[in-house]
Order: structure tokens, then C-alpha cells, then sequence
């Protein structure tokens, strides 16, 4: 990683400087009198060393985290595996079975590191939800976000799946056997993060991918709202994210099986509910048409690496969206 590399040159450099000051122009001066000179040669090397090695523990400090974790599921079909492919920005690819593992490349321009963000898929047959121990365990379950993917294709199966996957992800976190006072604080944590959310607004860095540096004390003083009857009623401890994909068949929908605006407005209020039930967010997309693709990338990058998401919410009308 780039990261790393930078972190190798300075330890590297430690000798060329000794040998600089031990026996080149510092041995010269030392025995021909020159000691002022000398000692504040001296000196201005211990500042360039205090410099490098300050330099060095910060971008230590501020690395990428490694072992970061995507988990999605949902029907076979539902377009798992297309979705994560156009985001690597592969185009011909042959579908696992079981669980499949992929990965996603973070860069962090600013500081000019990077990483693999592990990514997992399970496939749609509730057979294979025991594999989900060699995805998700107590130890990765703090650094695991959940994807949970429609296929608004089909319409009339979007709540369905929602609960009968949301359930396979509750029922196996409680197999884990988390510690109560660990789980609280990640219900906790989740909880907080809801009612502290505020709309992007203007003042967030040029880099689109710059981490978010907001300090504990500012986030302290920031206004903690109640939350709603039913919201995160259903708390799983962990983020998720709902991605409605196939969203260019609606208007087959709308031709082909005569679906008017109050049937999209019906399945939008029950997905949003759900929504609101586990703390989820929602993102509309069609990898055919290359729509809100790269925001399911950048809201990944933001809770698992807290690159800020500049987009703010937007209540879509009617598919196809806005956004």
C-alpha cells in the first residue's frame, strides 16, 4: 500500500543521515574548531528528524483500517453480485455459489493510502445462511456493514425479502453470544449516529473522499434529537443499507402490469418503515442504466472509513429517482 511504502522510505533514510553527521561535513568541522557551526548543524538535524518522525506516527495513526467487511444478501436474482462487480467496474464476471468473496479498493486521496474492503455475499437459498460463520463473527462484527438487496422487478417481493433476510442476520448475530455491555454500546453507537445526523451542507472538504476529523467534544456538544415510535425498533447493532436495484423496470411495471403512482407510493411507505425500523438507509439504482452506483460505494466509504457523504436524503416521488 501506498501508506506503507511511505512508512518504509523514512525508516530507510535514519542511516544515510547518521553517516551524513558521524563521518562527512560534522566530522570536519568538529576537528578543525568549528563547534558553533557544528552544533547548530546539529540541531537542525534533530528538528528535520523530529519533523520526519512526527510525520511518520500521523500518517500512521490516520491509516485506512484494514478488515473492514460488506455482507449482502437477498433473492437469487436480485442482482447481488452485479451490483458489487459495476462497482469494482467489472464488466464480464461469473457468479459464485455458497458465499462468495469479492473485495472493494478504498483509496484515501489525502493521504494517499489505501485498502481492501472485504466483501461477502451469500447466495439467496436460506440453505447456505450457515455459512455466514466464516463471514461474520463476533471479532468482524463491530466492523461489518449489512446490504440488504431488492429486486424492484418484482415489487410485490420487496418486503419479504427485507424481513426473511433481516431475520437470517438477527438470528445469527444472536448466535455470536456478544457480550451485553459490547452489544449495547454498538446499539448505542448506532443510535447516536441517527439522531446526530445532519444534511451535508457546504463546509466539507474539497477531496470527495477526505476523512471526517470532527473531534469527540464536537460531537458532544451537538443537539441529540429523541427518536422516533418506530425508529430502530429493530436494532441489530451494526449499519445497514438497503439497495433497491433493478429500478429501470418500472416502467415495464407501469406497462406491462398496469402499475399506477399509489402502487409505488404503497411499496415505498412499507420499504421506508423497514427502513426506519433497523436504522437503514436506501439507495434506488440500476446497474443497466448506471444509476446511484457510486453512491453505494460512497456510503460504504463513509461508515466503514468516515469519508463523508456529501449527498443529502432525498424522499424519491415516484421511480425512477432524482437522486
Amino acid at each position: 500500500m501506498a501508506a506503507v511504502g511511505r512508512v518504509s522510505s523514512f525508516s530507510s533514510s535514519p542511516p544515510g543521515l547518521a553517516s551524513t553527521y558521524t563521518g562527512g561535513s560534522l566530522a570536519n568541522e568538529l576537528t578543525s574548531g568549528n563547534g558553533g557551526a557544528a552544533a547548530g548543524d546539529d540541531e537542525d538535524g534533530q528538528n528535520l528528524w523530529s519533523c520526519i518522525l512526527s510525520e511518520v506516527s500521523t500518517r500512521s495513526r490516520s491509516k485506512l483500517p484494514a478488515g473492514k467487511n460488506v455482507l449482502l444478501l437477498g433473492e437469487d436474482g436480485a442482482g447481488k453480485t452485479s451490483l458489487i462487480r459495476r462497482i469494482q467496474g467489472i464488466e464480464e464476471y461469473k457468479k459464485g455459489r455458497g458465499l462468495e468473496y469479492l473485495y472493494l479498493n478504498v483509496h484515501d486521496e489525502d493521504r494517499d493510502d489505501q485498502t481492501r474492503c472485504n466483501v461477502w455475499i451469500l447466495d439467496g437459498d436460506l440453505y447456505h445462511k450457515g455459512l455466514l460463520k466464516f463471514s461474520l463473527d463476533a471479532i468482524s462484527l463491530k466492523d461489518t456493514l449489512v446490504m440488504l438487496v431488492v429486486d424492484m422487478s418484482k415489487p410485490w417481493t420487496a418486503l419479504d425479502s427485507l424481513q426473511k433476510w433481516a431475520s437470517v442476520v438477527r438470528e445469527h448475530i444472536d448466535k455470536l453470544k456478544i457480550p451485553p455491555e459490547e452489544m449495547k454500546e454498538m446499539e448505542q453507537k448506532l443510535i447516536r449516529d441517527f439522531q446526530e445526523y445532519v444534511e451535508p451542507g457546504e463546509d466539507f472538504p474539497a477531496s470527495p473522499q477526505r476523512r471526517n476529523t470532527v473531534s469527540q467534544e464536537d460531537k458532544d456538544d451537538s443537539v441529540v434529537l429523541p427518536l422516533g415510535a418506530d425508529t430502530l425498533t429493530h436494532n441489530l447493532g451494526i449499519p445497514v443499507l438497503v439497495v433497491c436495484t433493478k429500478c429501470d423496470a418500472i416502467s415495464v411495471l407501469e406497462k406491462e402490469h398496469d402499475y399506477k403512482d399509489e402502487h409505488f407510493d404503497f411499496i415505498q411507505s412499507h420499504i421506508r418503515k423497514f427502513c426506519l425500523q433497523y436504522g437503514a438507509a436506501l439507495i434506488y439504482t440500476s446497474v443497466k442504466e448506471n444509476k446511484n452506483i457510486d453512491l453505494v460505494y460512497k456510503y460504504i466509504v463513509q461508515k466503514l472509513y468516515g469519508f463523508p457523504y456529501k449527498i443529502p436524503a432525498v424522499v424519491v416521488e415516484k421511480l425512477f429517482f432524482t437522486m
